[in-house]
């Protein structure tokens, strides 16, 4: 259980996911602030598991010990620099899960003013990066994180728990490595829904009726990922454990490979990996021009 208070600026989905996750976990909801000009979202959550809210960013940032980003990439820069100078005079952990947003921009962003900076001997911002994915909204996600070096083992450990709330998570050495996270993980449960709903249109075409193809695919997509989640065989092995020879799933798994679905896979992961790169270079460059 978490004792420190945090403090969410963005009252979104996956704010939602984790104030539930944490709250589940034994987290206190007293100790849990959110800050965002929309209220509906925000009182819904006081409403539902009695944390704090407020309109005001500064406030936020001045009551709390965590600091999580959760407001949309485009509009991270207005944020972090609305409330640099706080976080310079309070030095909290900072969480960004702001997709696709680099860590040396946000520590830009988030330097104080010139007056302030001369009042400061220290103004390293300890600043972890997460790229969740949409699954987190059913506590099932996964999370890569990333520290700058300002961030102590303890910093590490509370940020680690903070996402492990709303599923699985894993620390990158390499900032470098978050564009193939984001093709792999971050993009990918929407590759998931395009192979289930290509294989419940195929079951249709069957002749099945489409609810009985929709609950077909979708739990086997569900058993087949659990499986693959608790075995200590690869997919690869788990595949061929279930392709009888000359059975039906062979003869199916054969049609996919002369279609080179690998092949596929790899050349759409390299082109969802190369986009992430280029959106971080023109939301880091758009934020500063403005």
């Amino acid at each position: 259980m978490i004792n420190k208070k945090i403090g969410f600026i963005g009252s979104g989905n996956m704010t939602y996911s984790l104030v539930g996750g944490l709250i589940a976990t034994g987290a206190q909801g007293n100790n849990i602030w959110i800050s965002d000009p929309n209220t509906e979202k925000m009182t819904q959550m006081a409403s539902h598991y009695g944390v704090n809210i407020s309109s005001s960013n500064i406030e936020l940032v001045q009551s709390v010990d965590i600091i999580i980003l959760a407001v949309k990439p485009q509009h991270l820069a207005q944020v972090c620099t609305e409330i640099a100078n706080q976080i310079s005079q309070s030095k909290p952990l900072v969480i960004s899960i702001a997709a696709g947003v680099l860590s040396k921009d946000i520590e830009i962003w988030l330097l104080p003013s010139p007056s302030e900076t001369e009042q400061q001997t220290d103004a390293g911002i300890a600043l972890v990066r997460c790229m969740p994915n949409t699954p987190a909204l059913v506590q099932s996600g996964a999370t890569a994180l990333f520290a700058n070096k300002q961030v102590s083992d303890e910093q590490k450990t509370l940020a680690e728990s903070i996402l492990r709330a709303a599923g699985l998570t894993l620390w990158l050495d390499n900032e470098s490595d978050m564009d193939a996270v984001t093709a792999l993980s971050g993009s990918g449960p929407a590759y998931i829904f395009l192979v289930i709903d290509a294989m419940e249109k195929a079951g249709v075409q069957l002749g099945l009726d489409e609810k009985t193809a929709h609950l077909l695919a979708i739990q086997t997509a569900f058993g087949a990922a659990k499986m693959a989640l608790e075995s200590n065989d690869s997919p690869e092995t788990l595949r061929k454990k279930v392709t009888s020879p000359g059975g039906t799933t062979e003869k199916a798994i054969g049609i996919l490979q002369e279609g080179q679905l690998e092949a596929l896979f790899a050349k759409a992961l390299e082109g969802a990996k190369a986009r992430s790169i280029e959106l971080a270079q023109i939301l880091g460059n758009d934020s500063i021009n403005k």
